[in-house]
């Protein structure tokens, strides 16, 4: 359930660097509440998973969904390339995220 938990931490994440960026340097009220909510909920999230995952795989998990889920947000919203290699690093994040999941229990 705790890895449930993160991955929902680590969309929130995401949502926080989005309304991050469509706050408008927090000129744009709505956007601005959308981040705090986000920002809170996925710290609230990350301290419910790490207290039964280990901390610094948990950690690991829950900022690389984040950076993950926010180039996607990136490339498919705000028109930010999509390279070979931002591609490339990005889905050895991927694997580097599935490998912790893997092995965190061995």
């Amino acid at each position: 359930m705790n890895w449930i938990i993160l991955i929902i931490a680590g969309f929130f994440e995401v949502g926080f660097t989005t309304c991050l960026k469509l706050s408008n340097n927090f000129t744009n009220v709505k956007w601005s509440i959308g981040f705090l909510i986000s920002i809170t909920l996925s710290f609230i999230l990350l301290n419910k998973a790490t207290q039964t995952l280990p901390m610094g795989t948990a950690y690991a998990v829950w900022t690389g969904i984040g950076a993950v889920g926010t180039v996607i947000i990136g490339i498919t919203y705000f028109n930010e390339p999509a390279t070979f290699w931002r591609i490339f690093f990005i889905c050895t994040l991927i694997g580097s995220i599935a490998g912790l999941k893997f092995f965190a229990s061995h």
